[in-house]
């Protein structure tokens, strides 16, 4: 199959313009294919060829102006379009598609709970050629016209209101939905099943949230979080934007099996359904669910009113709404320390994502993404929390009222059309006298992480401080300086605050005592690594719980971690400060964020295999104090989360294995579903259960989650036939889902049994490559992400996995993952080395 250049999408952008497509959909075909017809009203500027794309498992028909089209022209994905005079046209276009199970196109899912069926589209970012035929770029807007003919009992949802308009004699229903106003292709969307829906009215408009049958009880026990949330984030935009809200409703979908978090087609933004508890969560994962309806509903102005020219620019979109999402959600709702969360857990992605091979501009050159293929590759750290970064650094610097006006200036000059970067800054230069073009050269055309360096003298009864720099961009930082509390070892107090522009030159100097602590970029408003001066990291190894704002602690923790990455300080340091002072922290963002490293990246990565005892004993001694500490009840998040924790560093079975048991944690919580899987894998990896305790769970849990649970469970099975069981579901049964292959990847894949998988180490390679090139770009990436071989941290993995690389037909998604890979594997070896 072509994948579009952007050279080929400029010359189609030039030669036509799109008016409306008429969409029929026909969903009562059977459970491999549905109908699909389409009518596209389009306009040549002048005589010429082109052509449409579409992916059909049969391609029936197709008639230009009324002719037919032979269908057979059919190229892989493209139907020529030849000797098209000047003028108006119509392309009728009849097909049969296939149904996906890997989250693209039109995905389909039977729930194993009820039996009840249920499809969505996610056409995002060249995915609508799965479903219809399409001029398939973001410039070439249009209005739709979408019916759907869906089984009995089903309700479609679509990015307009929808109603049902006929009904056949066996039950199933046609419905339409609202003509839109422009948008781009990809952002077309529907939603069809037996949905159980919560409907409401707000600011004039109808609101809906929707999710499967078996979801109902927990979607019910939500709805006014939920709701209020959404309600909140639209008047909170209101007062920032201009432009009113720009559809005719606002329908949240929560799917199953979906690739991303969740996705901002207008009037229909699809969520991930995990984010419908079925057990206890934390408030701050419940902060984050807030966060992705912040960020979706962001995107109906930046990204759907507003959108990309082409695809280099999708930092645009994503940059936007990561910042508008943190920032509005601590401006409208009860979550009101979101940059905390962002800091420690969101950060770091941008960090890592800048200092691999793979790394790239805020805003790439448009020739470093040539087709839609190179697009995809960046819908990664940089364009996200690095991007969000960089807004944030760019309100410290201009102020906020005038990069409002600057967005505003920009919705009104684009709105129902396409724009980029240069215009962009051109509406932010237009509403203030800083040089925002500078800037943007400086911050979104450069790559990696500048690193910020405190020097302290102290002479003549006073001290200096100077900043650092190496990097190149410009930053406006704050310097906290803190002092020791009197009478309170290990609590610290805020002195003052400075505002320093990097690099300057400038000098800070004060009479009197150096502060016990200083901290640049206090308050996390620009994206740097920082170093701490030796005197502030003495008094980080004994005070940093009592730093009072916990946004500064999260900026010491990542300066922790970064040492440790950089090989400036010892994995097993950064656990003994983990032990001193993760017991007594207060702020769940941080313990979550800090335990997470401390498992993932140093436990099962950064120690040698003789230390990894003593990291994982430091992990479960810090989760019993949190446990002990929160047996009053009065911090239940912060309980569940030392019971996680606990759970996946256990090496012995007997305590978690009494859990499961008796069916509690002592002093709670109970075990609900979700603890009940944990542990069972657990179990699995240590070989303390076997097939048959695994399928005893899942008649207690025959859900969708609990089939993912199952599969990751038989995967950690110790046992030489229930690995190759597991590597043949995942790379040669192609009938598994992205879900279930996820999980069992995530099961497959133990530091603890390095001895058994030995073997797949080397086999991983020429498997993930035959597959990649069998099931796409999405299982491309999740064999990237989820199958590969992290635990196998030694030079033969290193080697083997670089001699893949020499293969030049890799797809493009599989390629970028494993550079990703082997890059964390050699850091990781340089870690130890060093550690």
């Amino acid at each position: 199959m072509s994948v579009l250049t952007r050279d080929e999408a400029q010359t189609r952008a030039r030669f036509l313009d799109v008016q409306r497509y008429s969409i029929a959909l026909d969903l009562t075909t059977g459970d491999e294919t549905f109908d699909s017809t389409t009518v596209i009203a389009f306009t040549a500027h002048t005589a010429g060829d082109t052509f449409v794309e579409l992916k059909p498992a049969e391609l029936r028909s197709a008639t230009l102006d009324g002719h037919p089209l032979d269908p057979a022209l059919l190229d892989g994905n493209r139907l020529p379009l030849t000797a098209l005079t000047a003028g108006p046209h119509e392309l009728r276009v009849d097909a049969a598609m296939r149904y996906s199970r890997t989250g693209e196109g039109m995905h389909r899912f039977t729930d194993p709970t009820d039996g009840e069926t249920y499809v969505y589209t996610q056409l995002f970012l060249d995915d609508v050629q799965r479903v219809f035929a399409a001029f398939d770029q973001p410039d070439l807007k249009a209005r739709f016209d979408i019916e759907v003919t869906a089984p009995r009992g089903w309700t479609v949802l679509a990015n307009g209101i929808t109603e049902r308009t006929a009904d056949r004699e066996d039950g199933a229903g046609t419905w339409r939905a609202a003509t839109t106003p422009l948008i781009s292709t990809y952002l077309a969307a529907v939603a069809a099943g037996p949905w159980h829906s919560i409907r409401t009215e707000h600011a004039g408009l109808p609101f809906g949230i929707h999710c499967r049958r078996s979801l109902a009880p927990h979607l019910d026990a939500d709805a006014d979080e939920i709701l209020g949330i959404t309600k909140d984030c639209f008047d909170r935009y209101h007062e920032k934007f201009a432009e009113p809200y720009p559809f005719d409703s606002y329908d949240q979908a929560f799917v199953p099996e979906f690739n991303a978090g969740a996705m901002e087609n207008p009037g229909l933004v699809t969520f991930r359904d995990e984010f419908v508890y079925r057990s206890a969560v934390t408030d701050t994962e419940r902060q984050t669910r807030a966060m992705v309806i912040a960020h979706e509903m962001a995107h109906m102005w930046f990204g759907d009113l507003v959108t990309l020219r082409w695809w280099d620019d999708i930092w645009l979109n994503e940059s936007f709404a990561e910042y508008m999402g943190y920032q509005t959600l601590t401006e409208a709702t009860r979550f009101t320390d979101t940059w905390t969360d962002f800091g420690v857990s969101r950060k770091a992605w941008g960090y890592d994502a800048d200092q691999r091979p793979s790394t790239h501009p805020v805003a790439p050159d448009p020739d470093a993404v040539p087709d839609t293929a190179s697009a995809l590759l960046n819908f990664d750290g940089i364009s996200y929390a690095k991007g969000a970064s960089a807004l944030r650094q760019l309100v410290a610097w201009l102020g906020e009222a005038d990069f409002l006006a600057g967005i505003n200036t920009h919705f009104a000059r684009h709105k129902f059309g396409n724009a980029s970067l240069a215009d962009f800054v051109d509406s932010l230069a237009a509403s203030t006298d800083r040089d925002v073009h500078t800037w943007a050269d400086s911050w979104l055309r450069t790559t990696g992480v500048d690193t910020l360096t405190p020097r302290v003298d102290e002479r003549d009864g006073g001290w200096t401080l100077t900043v650092g720099h190496q990097g190149s961009r410009p930053h406006h930082i704050t310097v906290g300086t803190y002092d020791d509390v009197p009478g309170a070892p290990g609590r610290l107090e805020l002195r003052d605050r400075l505002g320093v522009d990097v690099p300057t030159g400038e000098v800070i100097s004060a009479l009197g005592r150096r502060p016990a602590l200083i901290v640049l970029n206090d308050g996390d408003l620009s994206y740097a690594k920082v170093r701490l001066d030796p005197a502030s990291w003495d008094t980080t190894l004994r005070a940093l719980s009592g730093i009072p704002d916990p946004l500064t602690r999260a900026v010491v923790w990542n300066a922790a971690r970064d040492m440790v990455r950089d090989g400036e300080l010892a994995p097993l340091a950064y656990l003994e400060a983990a032990r001193a002072h993760l017991p007594g922290e207060t702020d769940l963002a941080l313990v979550q964020g800090v335990l997470a490293f401390a498992h993932t990246h140093i436990a099962d990565r950064y120690v040698t295999p003789a230390q990894r005892p003593l990291a994982l004993a430091t992990i479960t001694g810090i989760c019993r104090d949190l446990i002990r500490r929160t047996e009053d009840g009065d911090n239940p998040g912060l309980r569940l989360t030392a019971v996680r924790a606990f759970i996946a560093a256990a090496t012995q079975p007997d305590t978690i294995a009494a859990w499961l048991a008796d069916g509690t944690v002592p002093g709670g919580p109970e075990l609900d579903p979700e603890l009940r899987w944990r542990i069972l894998a657990r179990l699995s990896v240590l070989g303390a259960v076997g097939e048959s305790d695994i399928a005893a769970e899942l008649d207690r849990d025959p859900s969708a989650t609990g089939q993912e649970g199952a599969a990751r469970c038989r995967a950690a099975l110790p046992d030489p036939e229930a690995k190759a069981a597991a590597w043949q579901r995942m790379f040669a049964d192609d009938s598994l889902s992205n879900y279930l292959f996820t999980a069992t990847a995530q099961g497959f894949w133990q530091p603890e049994q390095a001895d058994l998988t030995r073997d797949h180490v080397t086999r991983y390679y020429a498997d993930a490559v035959a597959l990649a090139d069998r099931r796409g770009p999405a299982m491309a990436e999740a064999a990237g992400r989820h199958a590969f071989p992290v635990h196998a941290v030694d030079t033969e993995a290193l080697e083997a996995g670089r001699t893949c690389l020499k293969d030049t037909d890799l797809v493009p998604a599989l390629r970028r993952k494993l550079v990703d890979q082997l890059d964390d594997l050699a850091r990781a070896l340089r870690i130890r080395e060093t550690g």
